[in-house]
């Protein structure tokens, strides 16, 4: 008797890269053939609780950037990625009918939303088997971290209130893994894809142009990230001076920009933290080198605060559960979305946050103290607007550092920045403000 050929679908999410990608080459190890799948989820592009689109347009943007290129570097293993401006629970249901699907892949999360989605897809696709007597098993994998969670040396439950310790306890003692590789697929792997990716007027928006002025011009994708990687580490070296300049306000390469790679999974952290290692090798070891995986131990730090908290990192009174009051007077509200507030310093990050779907790690925390400290405005409408605006978007980091700016999260000091003291030190001759309130000047 012939065997059953084993065809497993991968649901690519926030995972959109081929390389160090756990999901990926899991599927392609246990499967005789693979079939990647993306799909454009509506619920992205509609109007949330707050009055804002999700996902504006330039995080639309740089997705559908990222899915082209997600799809020719997956042509070149010889997967296929089939895509769909739809719900994923009306659609994978129907493929893995068509392809005789046995197995889904994907990557493993924890966030209210994407358990929704995963619950709704696993409903539907349960119903489908019942009436065709087939089994469909679903594989969730961690594939976001720079420490795996089978790899650190605490529960998750008891992940430490304060970063330090946090950082402390895992730095030299954890090794980080080494990078996973998915081997190219024999050429009969290819399947008959007529589906195509939506264009930016399909997702209800005006195409536009890159704002000249804007410190992130650059396009979604694992390439893009890649050759960012190479450019700011070894053609510049400009990550030798990561720590001296992380705290500018304009320009390309005043940090490394990784962010928006890795909110949608265009490249992983554990790729970003062995090319340091390998400029540590070839090159030098300095406080900058050691900056940057500094930075990217605070983005772990806040997944695994969210995966501790759950839904408590949404809730007004935080994961401090701290009682104060919050007004949501929409005049203010609209005040600071415009950079029409009393400080120009707030004004000039929101317009750059306006017109670039961009602003500097500096912008952000001083945009947000003064949200939430100066203006006690509900934090959760300025999380909200970013979410909408940033194309770095990241639901952990997003929330994690609006709880911590706000008093509510992990901040031991409750800090409230002095957004003219701010200014004065990291805009000292007034540039960027004249370039954002008085363009006319550039």
């Amino acid at each position: 008797m012939q065997k059953t050929k084993k065809v497993s679908l991968v649901w690519f999410r926030n995972d959109l890269r081929t390389v160090d990608n756990a999901v990926l080459a899991e599927a392609c190890q246990n499967s005789d053939y693979v079939v990647g799948i993306y799909c454009f989820d509506l619920r992205l592009f509609q109007v949330n609780t707050f009055g804002f689109k999700k996902t504006e347009k330039f995080r639309a943007k740089f997705l559908i950037e990222t899915i082209q290129n997600l799809k020719s570097q997956l042509d070149a293993l010889n997967i296929d990625l089939l895509v769909y401006h739809d719900l994923p629970e009306t659609v994978i249901p129907e493929v893995c009918e068509t392809y005789n699907i046995s197995n889904i892949y994907l990557q493993k999360e924890w966030t209210q939303e994407e358990l929704d989605i995963e619950k709704a897809l696993v409903a539907e696709v349960l119903e489908a088997t019942n009436n065709s007597h087939k089994n469909i098993h679903f594989h969730s994998i961690y594939n976001q971290f720079l420490y795996h969670p089978k790899d650190i040396n605490f529960e998750v439950t008891k992940t430490p209130q304060v970063f330090t310790v946090f950082r402390k306890k895992l730095e030299k003692y954890i090794p980080i893994r080494e990078e996973i590789q998915t081997e190219k697929q024999p050429e009969e792997n290819r399947i008959n894809n007529n589906t195509s990716i939506p264009s930016l007027s399909e997702l209800g928006f005006e195409e536009f142009e890159v704002h000249p002025h804007s410190a992130f011009p650059f396009k979604g994708g694992e390439t893009e990230a890649l050759n960012r990687l190479e450019d700011y580490f070894f053609n510049t070296k400009k990550l030798g001076f990561y720590k001296k300049t992380r705290n500018g306000l304009m320009g390309v390469d005043y940090s490394s920009k990784f962010s928006p790679w890795l909110a949608n999974g265009s490249i992983s952290a554990r790729t970003i933290y062995h090319k340091v290692r390998q400029f540590e090798r070839e090159h030098f070891k300095n406080q900058s080198t050691y900056w940057l995986i500094f930075e990217l131990i605070w983005r772990d730090y806040f997944k695994y605060v969210s995966m501790k908290h759950g839904n408590q990192i949404f809730k007004l009174e935080g994961i401090l559960q701290k009682d104060y009051e919050w007004s949501k007077n929409q005049n203010q509200i609209n005040k600071w979305i415009n950079g029409e507030t009393y400080s120009d310093f707030v004004n000039a990050n929101m317009i750059e946050l306006k017109e670039t779907g961009w602003m500097s790690n500096r912008g952000r925390q001083n945009v947000a103290s003064y949200f939430a400290k100066e203006l006690e405005l509900d934090w959760r409408i300025g999380a909200s607007y970013f979410e909408s605006l940033l194309i770095d978007y990241d639901v952990h980091s997003n929330y994690g550092n609006w709880m911590y700016v706000s008093g509510v999260g992990n901040d031991p000091r409750d800090r409230k920045f002095n957004v003219q003291l701010q200014a004065e030190r990291y805009d000292t001759n007034g540039k960027f403000r004249k370039l954002w309130l008085q363009p006319s000047l550039f």
